[in-house]
């Protein structure tokens, strides 16, 4: 569409040939803003599966999922108005040295990091304790 009348039949409207700009489809992708970093449907599975079962427990209540540039956060509330007690984090540049999935408390310690979603998960299995009679 055009801010121009329209043509009459026959007629023909010239070209402005000076405005035209050829851009290279390689550097006009690589010029936009990253996309950000998400978590995948299985990751989110396995991440919701603890969730659901905390929930049951009465441990966690509410969440939130953060997409950023550089990483993925879903992190957990025991009340919606606190700090999560829980940030589980996705940081794909990180995925060749320690490892691009992490857990960490609500003091910023990380207690514990890997290459697989679900071995970092099982920081949130519950050991068994030995019960007395």
């Amino acid at each position: 569409m055009t801010d121009q009348p329209d043509l009459r039949h026959g007629e023909s409207r010239s070209v402005d040939h000076s405005s035209s700009v050829v851009v290279d489809l390689r550097e006009y992708k690589q010029s936009k803003d990253p996309l950000p970093v998400t978590f995948h449907r299985r990751e989110l599975d396995a991440i919701l599966w603890i969730y659901g079962r905390m929930v049951g427990d009465g441990e966690w209540r509410d969440y939130a999922i953060d997409h950023l540039k550089d990483k993925a956060v879903f992190s957990v509330f025991k009340r919606s108005g606190e700090m999560p007690l829980f940030r589980i984090e996705k940081n794909p540049k990180l995925a060749a040295k320690q490892g691009a999935y992490s857990v960490i408390n609500v003091n910023g310690m990380i207690l514990k990091r890997g290459h697989e979603l679900n071995q970092v998960l099982k920081v949130f299995d519950k050991a068994l304790k030995l019960v007395d009679k």
